[in-house]
């Protein structure tokens, strides 16, 4: 789903960062969703090629409060011959340190389908799969719950260039990932202008993306960091993918400069 690629494998090996071991939660909130559309391009003009949503609900999983998160992405129906995507994202996040306690993945992108379902266990530092029980690290980090929890990272402390580094679990292995701050500009999309928080992860190349640092992403400066844009080449085009549509934001979206 192109909005769960902001958070994909590293390409160089780092340490995930101690300073956010139990990192509290202070950008969202239960009852938030946000909605984007997708914008492919071949050959310089932009179409409305597909969408992608995320909510979050409280819910409670092994007597543990979780966030619920269902990220949602699929191509418009009119375009599935090109490319078709049907993506549905879930994990439930522990609300106490923003630590994934489930994850499940269903994708299907241009008849590339794939399941998965994983369990952590926190305090043996675990994670279950149908393939078994696999061993990480601290601090470990779902697709899913990795926006989530980088939402919360206070990037007023680091230097544009700096890596932000942290670990996450997919398809039976850990991977090790940072963000790449490029530091803070104004944004135009195609809902607003906005001052912005700016950042490029490293991709792995896959069924969509190239591999490398060529994906941009534009946050929200102000407490929500919610993602506004996303800029990307993918195996045909690019694409862009703006936010279209929010509500229940845990605080006002005050960087936003004005109304398109």
């Amino acid at each position: 789903m192109i909005g769960l690629a902001v958070l994909a494998l590293g390409l160089q090996p780092v340490k995930a960062g101690d300073d956010f071991c139990g990192i509290r939660n202070q950008a969202f909130q239960a009852g938030e969703s946000i909605t984007f559309n997708v914008f492919y391009s071949v050959i310089g003009l932009y179409i409305n090629a597909g969408s992608a949503s995320f909510s979050v609900s409280l819910e409670h999983l092994n007597n543990k409060a979780a966030y619920h998160v269902i990220g949602n992405g699929s191509s418009n129906s009119s375009y599935d011959w090109i490319f078709k995507v049907r993506d549905r994202y879930e994990t439930y996040i522990d609300t106490t340190n923003l630590q994934p306690l489930k994850f499940i993945r269903n994708i299907d992108e241009g008849g590339y389908k794939k399941s998965e379902n994983i369990i952590f266990n926190q305090a043996a530092n675990t994670a279950t799969t149908p393939n078994g029980v696999f061993k990480v690290p601290n601090c470990i980090q779902d697709v899913l719950s990795s926006i989530y929890y980088a939402r919360n990272i206070d990037f007023n402390r680091y230097k544009p260039d700096d890596k932000i580094p942290f670990a996450m679990f997919l398809d039976n292995e850990v991977y090790n990932l940072y963000l790449r701050y490029m530091g803070k500009e104004v944004v135009k999309t195609k809902y607003g202008k906005f001052r912005a928080i700016k950042f490029k992860p490293l991709l792995v190349k896959g069924t969509l993306f190239q591999g490398g640092e060529k994906m941009t992403v534009w946050v929200s400066d102000d407490p929500n960091h919610i993602p506004l844009r996303i800029e990307s080449p993918i195996v045909v085009g690019s694409i862009k993918v703006d936010m279209m549509q929010y509500r229940n934001l845990r605080y006002p979206l005050s960087s936003m400069i004005s109304f398109k």
